[in-house]
């Protein structure tokens, strides 16, 4: 069986990304062969792609997408020919028509949720998942709690300040344009703040009367960490959970002291969904609350799969909100 993938044989920008046909086998022990309805766009693409998370050459790069499971390998016993399915999964290899993979990060999508819908939420939202749910400060978190979220207006932020919402917690949202904090405060944001013309550290201090948060969840990296720390208050958790503006340097464990006992973790989703069972547990509560309406997935954006390196131009121009499809 053939199938067109987009595969890059060097790292480097968007120009790599290149449309290929590969041969599709018959899935092996543990795994399924999955025909792709809908793939999503995540930034983690563009750290593989440009060689800050380096990988083997040629990689075939998509860490999630829905569709519908077309054969079954000897073993797995959760899914079957002809289900709609949806994942977010290593290794990389969305970015096709169809593929073998591992069926362990593979889940049942429920009727009441469209392939595209299931293609944009998979990789965020069970990172909204776990942050939220699992990735706690020691003091855990309670009705009313402060939280801060770098990237609000992205696609895990949305989600995240929607279900933040749910959970009554008041999300403090930043991002870098007014228009942006506009669409954060609208999913569920108590408060947000432009940091491209406000200092989000004072601010944060001046909205929680000088206490500071219990957590904040930074997806951007080097340009927030410093400010980051300052806005916990004793105890409190940074969480870093990516590297939109570059990896943090090298800083004196000596700070986190002098700040007020602070935590600084740094988890990966692919370690909450080490096993069939976890990846099962956080993706019901996902699809629950999603079902329920508390928490709507938003796609902002829709590119064929053949117009890939426009789409991963404006990913890392900030160019786009909410979460971004691929579409077949």
């Amino acid at each position: 069986m053939k199938s067109r993938a987009i595969r890059i044989d060097r790292h480097g920008g968007p120009e790599e990304l290149k449309m290929v046909e590969v041969d599709v086998g018959e899935p092996g022990p543990g795994e399924i062969r999955i025909r792709h309805k809908a793939i999503g766009l995540n930034f983690i693409d563009t750290y593989q792609r440009s060689g800050l998370y380096p990988f083997a050459m040629p990689l075939q790069l998509g860490m999630e997408a829905a569709g519908v499971v077309e054969a079954v390998g000897e073993g797995v016993t959760h899914l079957r020919v002809g289900d709609r399915a949806a994942y977010a999964s290593q290794p990389p290899g969305a970015y096709c028509e169809v593929r073998v993979m591992p069926a362990k990060c593979v889940c049942q999508l429920p009727d009441a949720i469209s392939f595209e819908t299931g293609a944009a939420m998979m990789l965020k939202g069970l990172t909204a998942q776990y942050l939220l749910r699992k990735t706690l400060p020691a003091e855990g978190l309670q009705t009313g709690d402060f939280i801060l979220f770098h990237a609000a207006a992205g696609g895990v932020g949305l989600i995240a300040c929607q279900w933040a919402r749910a959970l009554g917690l008041q999300l403090i949202g930043t991002a870098g344009t007014d228009a942006k904090c506009q669409l954060a405060l609208a999913h569920g944001a108590a408060h947000a703040i432009n940091y491209s013309t406000e200092n989000f550290a004072a601010r944060v201090k001046d909205i929680t009367g000088g206490k500071g948060v219990k957590v904040v969840y930074d997806s951007v990296g080097k340009d927030t960490f410093e400010g980051s720390l300052d806005c916990l208050r004793p105890f409190g958790l940074l969480a870093i959970f990516g590297n939109g503006s570059g990896p943090v340097p090298p800083f004196n464990l000596g700070q986190l002291g002098a700040k007020g006992s602070l935590y600084v973790t740094r988890p990966t989703l692919f370690t909450h969904m080490a096993t069939r069972e976890s990846t099962q547990a956080m993706a019901d509560e996902l699809f629950a609350v999603v079902a329920s309406g508390d928490v709507k997935i938003p796609i902002d954006q829709r590119y064929p799969l053949t117009e890939v390196q426009q789409a991963h131009r404006d990913l890392e121009a900030r160019k786009t909100t909410g979460c971004t499809v691929l579409t077949l």
